[in-house]
């Protein structure tokens, strides 16, 4: 009795379907097939039954049927091939207008298409080759047409292999490139207190994208002639805009047909969001609108229209920014290879691109203008300083011993995280270092200028900043806020994490400060002015500050002692006293201020101290012969903590 798939074979021939191929060999099948019932004799189909599996199957392995290229055939004149060649051509040229691949050795892009179309040329030059070969069928044998076709199909080979050893040399694992990724960004070690100076609360941003992008979304609702046609980008790049951190950001057509109709007229305005006073201003752009956008569709589309005018360059991503002017442009970066085809990327030059005009100047990043503030982007900076940080002491070293390894700390999705500082009239690139094996701590930061890729390591121990932003929510965690990304400060000489605590909507409600070093000594207010005298009082408080010019609102108090009370917080021991029957408190820590101990109610008394809402840190007590005894223990060793117990009791006693 004959098996299903006999019976099937027999089905499909008498339909007059060719199963000559089925199985990899007609012979093969057929003699199977006929010795299924029998004793299978014959050398058909002594090759059906060894290679069937016990002639199970009555076929050989099975393969890759490409007989359907036998079919494959060219225009039968010299007008059908012209033809064709115009019709590819215009495909080609239509595709590329479209996709505008930038047309370099070193664009993977690019690589990935050569590649498909190799790969499809040497599959069917290939098979061309082995029925030049073999002969039969349509074909007949040919040594010349076989010779030809092995040229043929080996030129899309060494074009794949061309391809495939330019990315293998662009590696780490190659001799000598290790060290090449390592120097991509040069960076140098500087003392924090004397290259960060204090902020100016004035300019410090207090708001992230996130919440810059709530607010002006909210400026653009007021707006009725606009919000029904356009949508503000997502972009919101940040810049300095006339000495203040802004954020930036086109509007864009809403949906096609909004395109359509206001296309002549292009995009009217812009989004600019001032980070410190929070701040939101739709810019109407008058006579100048833009018109090359991202929400172009066709010939105006910024990607397209800078591309295809500079076909051989591969751009980085685009930014939005603002001359001192208000004036639109596009920041077009310019990428180039350092190592292999595509490896050690950095930036070589730039392509400013007249937002309203279309215009654009290219220059070497030595020559971009100081309105510029985002020429490197700050996930390829990020990249670059963990090649080095990787790679320092070799590849293998990389993974190995990793002596001396160290990245980026992550952010609290564990993605890059970073965020932007204003700095010398330039916007900087901030994220913590941690070791290759450390999770909660860093041993420094880093900071890269978005313009220049000028870098500075500070060498600082600490807390990471998504360490901090948990302490900072732990202290309002009944509100349910949650922290923005820290900025870098300086307060009183001490490196400090400052961040946003914003509610469900995105919006800050709440300002927090984090010691880096101690990030258990947290302040929170309600102002950022009100946040930092906080903190102050705290770095007092815990001797961490060592002399009082290192305060920014300390004030000198002198009067008589009218009631004094005790009380132990935290385990710490503070006197509170009233001076002058005013209605403040004043805060007398202990240990660091215990000769608080040998006054009294009606004794005359001269301090020092931060003001506060409510009561006043006392930072030193001053003697009469002027001797300061000064807050600057630290509460960190166990001697002190032993020290603190001691005076506690005391305190404790000579309050009762």
């Amino acid at each position: 009795m004959a098996s299903g798939l006999d019976s099937l074979l027999e089905a499909l021939r008498a339909s007059g379907v060719n199963t000559d191929s089925i199985g990899g060999n007609g012979g093969a099948a057929d003699a199977g097939t006929a010795d299924s019932a029998g004793a299978g004799a014959g050398k058909g189909a002594g090759k059906g039954a060894g290679k069937g599996k016990g002639g199970k199957g009555g076929g050989t392995t099975p393969h890759i049927d490409l007989s359907f290229l036998d079919d494959v055939h060219g225009p039968k004149s010299k007008v059908g091939w012209v033809v064709l060649a115009i019709v590819v051509l215009l495909v080609l040229a239509a595709a590329y207008w479209w996709f505008h691949p930038p047309i370099s050795l070193n664009s993977v892009d690019l690589w990935m298409i050569i590649g498909a179309i190799c790969l499809v040329l040497a599959v069917f030059f290939y098979y061309r080759r082995q029925n030049y070969k073999t002969g039969g069928g349509k074909y007949e044998k040919s040594p010349s047409k076989q010779k030809r076709c092995t040229v043929l199909f080996l030129i899309p080979v060494a074009i794949i292999v061309v391809g495939l050893l330019g990315g293998l040399f662009s590696n780490a694992i190659i001799p000598g490139n290790a060290e090449k990724y390592s120097n991509v960004l040069k960076t140098d070690t500087l003392d924090f207190a004397q290259d960060i100076h204090e902020v100016d609360y004035n300019q410090i941003p207090v708001i992230d994208r996130e919440s810059a992008i709530q607010i002006g979304d909210r400026e653009m609702g007021s707006i009725p002639e606009y919000v029904s046609q356009f949508e503000i980008s997502s972009l919101y790049s940040q810049i300095n805009f006339q000495g203040a951190p802004v954020r930036v950001s086109p509007l864009g057509y809403a949906d096609l047909f909004k395109w359509f109709t206001n296309r002549e007229g292009g995009i009217p305005a812009y989004s600019l969001v001032n980070m410190t006073t929070q701040d939101a201003e739709i810019v109407r752009l008058g006579d100048n609108p833009i018109y090359y956008s991202q929400s172009e569709p066709l010939a105006r589309n910024i990607d397209r229209y800078v591309q295809l005018k500079y076909p051989f360059y591969i751009f980085d991503e685009f930014s939005f920014e603002i001359d001192d002017d208000g004036h639109a442009w596009w920041i077009c970066p310019v990428r180039t290879f350092t190592i292999g085809l595509f490896g050690g990327y950095t930036i070589d030059k730039v392509v400013l691109c007249d937002a309203t005009s279309g215009e654009c100047t290219e220059m070497p990043i030595s020559e971009v203008p100081q309105w510029v503030d985002r020429v490197f982007p700050a996930e390829l900076l990020i990249e670059q300083y963990n090649w080095y940080g990787a790679y320092n002491n070799g590849w293998l070293n990389s993974f190995l011993g990793q002596e001396g390894v160290v990245r980026t700390t992550p952010g609290t999705d564990r993605a890059t995280g970073y965020n932007y500082i204003a700095k010398d009239d330039d916007v900087w690139v901030y994220t913590g270092v941690t070791s290759a094996t450390a999770d909660n701590s860093i041993i420094g930061f880093v900071l890269v200028n978005q313009r220049t890729a000028e870098s500075h390591f500070y060498s600082v121990s600490g807390a990471t900043e998504a360490s901090a932003m948990n302490s900072a929510e732990g202290q309002v965690q009944n509100l349910r806020y949650t922290a923005s990304f820290p900025l870098l400060i300086n307060v009183a000489n001490q490196p400090t994490y400052f961040m946003a605590l914003k509610d469900a909507t995105a919006l800050p409600k709440k300002f927090a400060m984090i010691d880096i070093q101690r990030y258990q000594n947290v302040a929170v207010g309600d102002t950022v002015a009100d946040t930092q005298t906080a903190y102050e009082a705290l770095l007092a408080t815990n001797g961490v500050l060592s002399n009082e010019t290192d305060l920014t609102d300390v004030e000198q108090k002198t009067g008589t002692i009218t009631a004094v009370a005790q009380a132990v917080i935290d385990g710490n021991s503070h006197f509170y006293c009233v001076i002058d029957d005013e209605n403040v408190l004043y805060d007398f820590a202990l240990p660091g201020l215990i000769n608080i101990l040998t006054y009294q109610v009606g004794d005359p008394i001269t301090f020092t101290y931060l003001k506060t809402e409510g009561m006043n840190t006392v930072y030193s007590i001053i003697g009469e012969d002027g001797e300061k005894q000064t807050v600057q223990l630290d509460t960190d060793s166990g001697e002190d903590n032993a020290a603190e117990q001691a005076v506690d009791e005391a305190a404790v006693q000579q309050a009762a």
